[in-house]
């Protein structure tokens, strides 16, 4: 496998206005057919990323969070249903 992070991989923009990935990218960032990608323009530089990165990249910082707050997950849940309930008696009460 080439070093991905120094050589650059060509692709074409199809017809369709549709691009392959090559394999070896693919398998290095476990990526799957139909995942998706978040795709940003800077300055003249197209960035891709995979959107399961930035979703786990969330998940470890709610996990960070909870973690420091020091709640127990059953507390969380407690807080949760009553301010649901809360919210429930404004709105329909």
């Amino acid at each position: 496998m080439s070093n991905l992070k120094t050589q650059p991989l060509d692709v074409v923009l199809r017809d369709r206005r549709q691009i392959t990935l090559p394999a070896e990218l693919c398998t290095k960032l476990g990526l799957q057919v139909g995942d998706r990608l978040e795709i940003r323009l800077e300055d003249d530089t197209l960035l891709m990323k995979p959107k399961r990165a930035l979703a786990l990249r969330a998940l470890r910082e709610i996990q960070a969070a909870f973690a420091a707050s020091g709640m127990t997950e059953e507390e969380l849940q407690e807080s949760g249903r009553k301010i649901r309930e809360e919210i429930y008696r404004e709105r329909y009460a």
